[in-house]
């Protein structure tokens, strides 16, 4: 089960192993806000993503016997290189499913990390997962869930909440992207935890909304047809157990459409000069929309990745005028 003692010990054993990444102020998007806005760089995190914390706990937690037999997993990208430097790190080998709508630096960044990088024959996230499931359990290979797991909650979301609560004393609202929901789950189940009052907005891509879908419902919607995005970290249904977390913890949902990805990922370089991924930007594209009201005090904005490719670059500038 998530809990306040298993994110502390993620806490305590990624001391050292992973970058405490910075905040930064945004004037531009205070202002858009009303309130003090500050950008959380997680995108300058070891592997390009925050997904290293959960897939060095996770990979940490392994018997003896799953560490002999490797681990599989299945990725949209960020979980997948995650996965491939810790088990660099600890001598395991690791085996990525991927959906074959990769982005191509993602691909490349498994692949250097000397995972052995599986395409499927889908392009969404979902059907992919399902076939690398039905592989890993083919080839006795324990599989590690991109989300959907207490120890990859615990270090992704757990403990970027405590990091950014320990930056930012005064937080009153977080910004996070959502897509199988684990960085959402463990953020929120920590921080309100810590800070019963904190207002925690969530952003997903207007045609994959996983967690505003199962909100509306009653019911996680695990699966949805894949999209045709920049964003693939964003695209897909969401966890079980992550729903179940977020359903009581999440203050409101807001959904960005691909242009207002692209424009916002763009925004960023023009603005603060980082070229973070279109999933990453989610957050910033929801500030902009206009859609977040109400805000009151410092609001930390989530970006989550850096890992672009130039090929998804030239299509976000030759689309985005």
């Amino acid at each position: 089960m998530l809990s306040t003692h298993l994110i502390e010990q993620a806490t305590r054993f990624l001391a050292g192993r992973i970058r405490i990444t910075p905040v930064e102020p945004s004037p531009l998007l205070g202002e858009v806000l009303g309130c003090r806005a500050f950008l959380k760089l997680e995108s300058l995190q070891v592997t390009g993503s925050f997904k290293v914390r959960g897939a060095l706990f996770r990979l940490a937690s392994l018997t003896e016997d799953e560490r002999r037999k490797g681990v599989a997993t299945c990725s949209a990208g960020n979980h997948g290189k995650a996965v491939a430097y810790a088990a660099q790190q600890m001598g395991i080998r690791a085996t990525v499913y991927v959906p074959r709508t990769v982005d191509a630096a993602k691909l490349a960044g498994m692949r250097a990390l000397g995972a052995e990088v599986v395409l499927s024959a889908f392009d969404g996230f979902d059907d992919t997962q399902a076939w690398a499931i039905e592989q890993a359990g083919a080839r006795g290979l324990p599989f590690v869930s991109a989300f959907e797991d207490d120890a990859v909650m615990a270090g992704n979301g757990g403990t970027l909440a405590a990091e950014v609560l320990g930056q930012m004393p005064g937080l009153r609202t977080a910004i996070v992207p959502v897509g199988g929901g684990g960085l959402a789950a463990g953020f929120a189940f920590h921080a309100k935890s810590l800070v019963p009052d904190l207002r925690i907005v969530c952003c997903q891509h207007r045609d994959s909304p996983g967690l505003a879908l199962s909100l509306e419902r009653g019911w996680a919607v695990t699966r949805i047809d894949p999209i045709d995005t920049v964003a693939g970290g964003l695209e897909g249904g969401i966890g079980v157990s992550n729903f179940e977390i977020l359903r009581t913890r999440v203050d409101d949902v807001v959904l960005v459409d691909e242009d207002e990805i692209r424009a916002a990922t763009l925004w960023l370089l023009e603005h603060h000069q980082y070229l973070v991924e279109p999933s990453g930007a989610a957050t910033v594209a929801a500030c902009l929309s206009g859609r977040i009201a109400g805000l009151r005090g410092d609001t930390a904005v989530v970006l989550t990745g850096r890992n672009v490719g130039i090929g998804t670059l030239r299509r976000m500038l030759t689309r985005v005028r």
